[in-house]
């Protein structure tokens, strides 16, 4: 009889895991400077971050191709290439953000990676872990409190427009029914009525913040600079002005503290934050990057989705925002992402078809050409799968070898490290060589047109970019609010490097939308909204969460 295929969870449940304290004296830091949630999870201060070692240490970027909706392994690979570069003898951490329970129980599933190549505890890292999203949520909704409070008071009000309030509570959940809301019925005693409505936890400006963050001081600042809204005569309000920041920050004072825990193969994970990429710069935060690099030779993080959402959020906003210069990227390929990309229809995305990657592979050499505009080549991993041909891959390895790239097979899933030390070494040979020089695509200082304009023609491939109404008079609200020279956070489709996610492979020809503008003053970003965001997910048809159990010991299966 064949054996049995195990799931992620069953292959993180029979691990056999090392005390916290133990990983992390592969980091030098003394126990007492832990401050431990149980045996396997622990908080490290924040006085560990050395920016002298910070300039020595090497960070690579695990970034990806245009991905199909279950995504191509980003994590799963950042993990493995983690176990594979401690296997030749290169003292390395993984960076990562942590999983939101919208997708954990809806359909895409958590974000601890999967098969041989997981972080763990593995149960504990999709669920609550630290508590970190529950601080973010708590953090957004006291300021929403205090908005209406302030709206209801009779001696203390700052004379907010209640039509102008942008700022929403948030839920860390897929929730269709909260996204558009009445509050305030019931009577007077029940607050003023308005329109209102939930993001889901990422989406918030807090969670944002929290990952721009340098230090805690920076953080109450940000946290004050958070846009609110204008009074009826049209001034500006933000936190600050509803003296929110410091009590925010206190709710976040154990947030902002990175977490360790621990790979399959008990090397070091440092996991904190969790903004999404579509709508958000989608990476984990600064000081959890900063902290793998005062501690660590080389630093593996990822950033999410497709190279032209997460990976140019990543370079030309935290790396310019925190001064990181990274050494290398990983652009992360399935093949069946390729036939996707080439035509296949769902239902035979992992039936072979070298017609069909030829034709997908135009995709990942936009991506390739991205990443060489940004100063890196990057390496392509090709996320091996069993249904993966050998002439699929040749023809992959001779394209990447065309584009002056190397594409190596990373089996991390099925082989944890021993499976990714190929990858690693073309990494550190890449690094070695010192061709790779980071530079930003765009100078922050530039007008907010030119800049998008520079990520919608360089990046996505548009041929022009087209603003509503609506678009330009939100605008010259950031233009009059002083906030023109903050860099641009795309929120589009991950589906697609247009705004059309029918858009397959390498569109050209194409207009990019910019419908309307949102902006985060406090985490220092604009956001062109190119389509219809969605802030808060439903979930599908057949949530994953029934298929989950758990049994008199706590045992819990179908997680993934």
């Amino acid at each position: 009889m064949a054996n049995k295929v195990l799931s992620d969870i069953e292959i993180a449940q029979a691990a056999t895991l090392d005390h916290i304290k133990n990983i992390a004296q592969k980091l030098d830091i003394q126990e007492d400077d832990l401050e431990m949630y149980g045996k396997y999870k622990a908080k490290i201060p924040l006085k560990l971050i050395d920016q002298s070692k910070i300039d020595e240490s090497n960070l690579i970027l695990v970034t990806a191709l245009t991905p199909t909706p279950a995504g191509e392994g980003k994590t799963t690979t950042s993990i493995g290439l983690t176990e594979g570069l401690n296997k030749i003898g290169k003292k390395t951490t993984v960076v990562l953000r942590e999983p939101s329970l919208g997708p954990v129980f809806g359909i895409k599933g958590g974000a601890a990676g999967g098969g041989y190549a997981q972080v763990v505890p593995m149960e504990d890292i999709n669920l609550h872990f630290t508590g970190d999203f529950s601080a973010v949520e708590k953090a957004n909704n006291l300021l929403s409190a205090l908005i209406d409070n302030n709206i209801q008071s009779k001696t203390r009000s700052l004379g907010i427009d209640p039509r102008t309030i942008g700022w929403k509570r948030v839920m860390d959940m897929n929730d269709r029914a909260l996204r558009d809301i009445v509050i305030g019925l019931g009577g007077t005693g029940n607050g003023i009525p308005r329109e209102d409505g939930f993001n889901i936890t990422p989406a918030s400006e807090v969670m944002a913040i929290l990952c721009m963050a340098e230090n805690f001081e920076d953080l109450k600042s940000r946290l004050g600079n958070i846009y609110v809204g204008t009074t009826f005569d049209k001034k500006p309000i933000y936190a600050r002005d509803l003296k929110a920041e410091n009590a925010m920050a206190i709710l976040l004072k154990d947030a902002i503290q990175p977490n360790l825990v621990q790979t399959l193969e008990g090397n070091p994970a440092i996991i904190h934050g969790g903004p999404f990429a579509n709508i958000a710069q989608g990476t984990n935060t600064i000081i959890a990057t900063k902290m793998g690099l005062s501690l660590s030779e080389y630093v593996v993080t990822e950033a999410g989705f497709g190279a032209d959402l997460g990976a140019e959020k990543f370079l030309d906003i935290k790396c310019v925002s925190g001064g990181l210069k990274p050494k290398a990227t990983v652009l992360v390929a399935t093949i069946r992402a390729l036939r996707h990309h080439g035509g296949a229809p769902k239902e035979e995305y992992n039936t072979p078809s070298t017609e069909r990657v030829a034709n997908g592979l135009a995709n990942l050499g936009k991506h390739i050409e991205n990443m060489q505009k940004f100063g890196l080549n990057p390496v392509v991993a090709i996320n091996a799968f069993p249904t993966d041909t050998e002439e699929e891959i040749q023809l992959i390895k001779e394209r990447c070898e065309s584009r002056g790239c190397k594409a190596v097979v990373a089996r991390g899933w099925a082989d944890g490290g021993n499976g990714m030390t190929d990858l690693a070494t073309a990494v550190v040979e890449v690094i070695e060589n010192g061709n790779n020089v980071f530079k930003p695509l765009y100078d922050w200082n530039l007008p907010v047109k030119e800049k998008i304009e520079i990520i919608a023609r360089e990046v996505y491939g548009a041929e022009s970019v087209e603003y509503s109404k609506k678009a330009l008079t939100d605008l010259k609200k950031i233009e009059n609010l002083g906030l023109a020279k903050l860099p641009i956070c795309m929120a589009k489709t991950q589906k697609s490097f247009s705004d059309n996610d029918k858009l397959l492979g390498r569109p050209t020809g194409f207009a990019v939308n910019v419908r309307e503008f949102e902006f985060a003053a406090g985490a220092g970003f604009i956001i062109p909204i190119l389509g219809k965001m969605m802030r808060m997910p439903g979930l599908p048809a057949t949530p994953a969460s029934e298929g989950m159990t758990i049994d008199n010991d706590g045992v819990i299966s179908g997680l993934s």
